[in-house]
């Protein structure tokens, strides 16, 4: 993301000024807590009070609660940019911090507020985020942006899905399967404007050379390709055409990769992630593939998804943005890159778990720990930045006083 362009001196609390402040600072605390309490409750040594089966509070928390949060954070720092307008921060901003807190309050305890009470409570927050974009992006005429607000409003769609199905079928397949195909896609868009970007500027100024291939034709027919394989996906699980089709979007995703000269970021650390991040594609859409053939269990693929491209993904976003936007340099310290390994570790520890039955219990603790090391780690390490006023903020309200 680029600078915002403008900025409105404000006396509030500097966890409100932008968007990117409390969701990411918020969702990447709750995230490690919730795997944390996640193998106790695995293991049957803990209960929580949800309506929900153990399984898909797990899967809820991760999809439906931190995904959204960081979604959030990211679209309403982007949004400015994208659009030339203030950001929305202040009481509109706190209102959408606290719908997201009530949520996930709601699910937590929906045990005793009942599922019907906890799902308006928890579906509210994406329906706002998903009006607040829509009404930015059109008031500032970027029309271009608005496929974004419909993923958006697919994600808060498989949210209220979610609860109607985990209600009344007693489990929730096909919205986990949504949330995590409408995730993936996000990523893809999203990933596939920001690492070639970051990658090109970084390449041009410090390593001159091959540079990543611009967004192109190539490019729309990959997420195009790759969309229709997660949708066939979501209805059709076991279908052969499925399968063939997942194995095709992860190839094509890895040539993708291929053209974005991710191997010439070894020295930036911030750079370097990003492709990493996005490798888990591939490898997520492959593993699906040959689930559906039998080859491996489906849980291998989808957190190869969840956990790697999602987990890595966010976090990689995360670290850079706070860094930018808070005035700081670009630069990976030591804790920002134990970050980022202990969360591709978590990643291919959850990938191992699945493939490798017989010690899958330890390898799931190790990959909880280390899961909630990185994210509390994120809050440890950037929470400071965060919450504290941005280093040329203080100037701009000298200014304007």
């Amino acid at each position: 993301m680029a600078p915002i362009p403008r900025l409105r001196p404000d006396d509030g609390p500097a966890l409100l000024s932008y968007g990117f402040r409390p969701f990411f600072l918020f969702g990447a605390i709750y995230a490690g807590l919730a795997v944390a309490a996640w193998m106790p409750v695995f293991t049957g040594a803990l209960e929580l009070m949800t309506a929900f089966a153990p399984r898909d509070w797990h899967v809820h928390e991760m999809l439906y609660g931190y995904v959204p949060a960081i979604v959030a954070g990211f679209l309403l720092t982007a949004i400015p940019n994208w659009t030339g307008r203030l950001p929305l921060q202040g009481r509109p901003l706190a209102v959408l911090v606290l719908a997201w807190l009530a949520g996930r309050a709601a699910v937590n305890l929906s045990a005793l507020t009942g599922w019907a009470a906890a799902a308006a409570i928890d579906a509210s927050f994406l329906v706002l985020v998903a009006a607040a974009a829509a009404r930015e992006i059109a008031a500032g005429r970027n029309w271009r942006n608005l496929k974004v607000v419909m993923l958006v409003s697919l994600l808060a769609a498989g949210n209220i899905a979610f609860h109607l199905e985990a209600h009344f079928a007693g489990t929730a397949e096909y919205s986990t399967r949504a949330g995590l195909a409408v995730t993936v896609v996000l990523i893809m868009l999203v990933g596939g404007r920001v690492v070639p970007s970051f990658t090109r500027n970084w390449l041009a100024r410090e390593n001159p050379g091959r540079l990543p291939a611009p967004f192109g034709r190539f490019d729309m027919g990959v997420v195009a390709v790759s969309a229709a394989a997660l949708a066939m996906w979501v209805a059709l699980p076991d279908a052969t055409a499925t399968a063939i089709g997942l194995v095709i979007a992860g190839l094509l995703n890895l040539v993708r990769l291929a053209r974005w000269a991710g191997d010439r970021t070894l020295r930036d650390r911030l750079v370097l992630v990003l492709h990493v991040a996005y490798a888990f594609v591939p490898l997520g859409l492959v593993l699906l593939g040959c689930a559906t053939f039998g080859h491996v269990p489906e849980a291998a693929g989808i957190h190869a998804l969840g956990g790697g491209a999602v987990g890595t993904m966010t976090l990689a976003v995360m670290t850079r943005a706070s860094l930018g936007h808070t005035g700081h340099a670009l630069v990976a310290s030591s804790a920002t890159q134990a970050i980022y390994a202990a969360v591709v570790a978590a990643a291919l520890l959850r990938i191992a778990a699945a493939l490798l039955p017989d010690i899958a219990i330890p390898l799931l603790s190790l990959s909880a720990a280390a899961w909630a090391g990185a994210f509390l780690g994120f809050g440890l390490a950037y929470g400071p930045l965060l919450a504290l006023p941005r280093r040329d903020m203080e100037a701009l309200r000298r200014a304007a006083e």
